[in-house]
């Protein structure tokens, strides 16, 4: 193993012994380089006559760049655009994340937590989770109803195990909670360390847990930890912020856990990409909340680098126009009044869906699963399969949905006008008539 990787390990295993015993092999072996990155780093502060050290094209004090694309970016400097951003990410950025976190989540406060790792979206810090963290046949805690790509990052390319819950009760008006604590006591007493994905607002159901429900799933967790098994919790907070109706936990559930207990490791992965709407930017973040005998600082640095190692070893690094950007449009004076704007759209968006739903003749085709917040909500069908529902309204009705599984449609809201709700639906309702016929 290399020796700054060891002495990584060394430092986890002597404050956090039970995070060290989380990691994956491959997150042992991980390591930040002091190579090439390190002494262009150190010839930046001393090399004041001559320096040869950055692989990037430099004329002057400016890196070389072309009109054809400076003349599209207004208003930044090519200088703090064009050349390679930290594989950590951009300080000020990084910075601003976990300022914003607290406030976000009050209830974060008097606990300490990672400087935020920028990823290349959220999809990147999943993958650089599943690297770090999971090691073949592990066991995943999932719900039945999953965003696909889980599938794809956990299982094709990790072999990991998924041990699933039914998502809602046999109402489908909650979350199940009896049927998610029993999958993780058995697989808590199966197993030395579990992995849990939390994800709310859910993908692709579209639902945020209560207060209560949120409480009782750390309540859960904690305990579980407690007992003796290691518990890798990881909040997939791609949607964090919508939230709709008042009843919903408005806090992410990484605040309720994090730093709680020496056997749970809390992982926030969220970003921009939904909560500022720029999907395009691929830019997320990875943060950590540990437990630590001491030395918790030393922990947080050794998390960090290691994360920061594993996005050397594949992308380098992201996107810095996506990172000064989004720097520059959190320090708008407009900032939140614009997210305001964008968030009060979609949850007309989703009231006027749900008056719509209220209309009884719809109950004869389909069940609506609760939701209350992100971009989705789904549909389980009557007797018909999804994908033959879902090519018949494409071929007949033009009208485009995601079919999961056998029985469920996925739609997604966040695209569909008010005005064409009431259309979507008597599509939908006529295209399970004309499959029953």
């Amino acid at each position: 193993m290399n020796p700054i990787a060891q002495e990584l390990n060394n430092i986890i295993e002597q404050a956090a012994p039970h995070v060290h015993e989380m990691l994956s092999d491959m997150g042992k072996k991980l390591f930040f380089p002091k190579g090439i990155l390190t002494q262009s780093a150190e010839a930046k502060t001393k090399a004041d006559k001559v320096n040869a050290t950055i692989g990037i094209a430099k004329q002057g004090s400016c890196v070389l760049s072309l009109s054809s694309v400076t003349k599209y970016i207004t208003n930044i400097e090519p200088n703090d655009y064009l050349p390679y951003a930290s594989s950590f990410g951009l300080p000020e950025l990084r910075k601003k994340w976990r300022k914003e976190m607290y406030v976000k989540n009050p209830s974060l406060e008097g606990t300490s937590v990672s400087m935020p790792i920028v990823t290349s979206g959220i999809t990147h810090g999943v993958s650089i989770l599943s690297d770090m963290w999971v090691n073949a046949n592990d066991v995943i805690v999932m719900p039945d109803m999953i965003w696909g790509n889980y599938d794809m990052i956990f299982r094709v390319r990790n072999s990991a195990r998924f041990a699933e819950y039914k998502s809602y009760d046999d109402d489908m008006t909650h979350f199940n909670l009896e049927d998610f604590e029993r999958v993780i006591r058995e697989q808590a007493a199966q197993n030395d360390k579990i992995i849990v994905m939390l994800n709310f607002p859910h993908n692709p159901t579209g639902y945020t847990l209560s207060k209560k429900e949120a409480a009782r799933v750390a309540e859960i967790l904690i305990d579980v930890a407690q007992k003796g098994t290691n518990v890798v919790a990881a909040c997939d907070d791609a949607y964090f912020g919508l939230f709709f109706e008042e009843e919903s936990a408005k806090q992410s559930l990484f605040a309720k856990i994090a730093g709680k207990a020496s056997r749970l490791l809390a992982i926030k992965l969220d970003g921009p990409t939904k909560e500022d709407y720029v999907m395009g930017f691929r830019t997320g973040f990875t943060t950590y909340a540990v437990a630590a005998d001491s030395n918790l600082d030393g922990v947080y640095e050794a998390l960090e680098k290691k994360t920061a190692g594993c996005i050397r070893g594949s992308i380098s690094n992201c996107s810095h126009l996506s990172q000064t950007i989004l720097v520059k449009s959190m320090e708008d004076e407009n900032y939140e009044t614009c997210k305001q704007e964008k968030f009060n759209l979609l949850k007309s968006r989703a009231f006027a869906i749900k008056e719509v739903l209220k209309d009884p003749k719809y109950a004869d085709g389909f069940d609506v699963y609760p939701f209350n917040s992100g971009y989705y909500l789904c549909i389980h069908l009557k007797g018909v399969n999804a994908d033959e529902l879902r090519y018949h309204l494409l071929n007949n009705y033009g009208t485009g949905l995601i079919s999961i599984g056998e029985d469920n449609l996925r739609v997604a809201f966040s695209c569909l006008e008010e005005k064409d709700v009431k259309t979507l639906f008597d599509n939908i309702l006529s295209g399970i008539n004309d499959l029953r016929t």
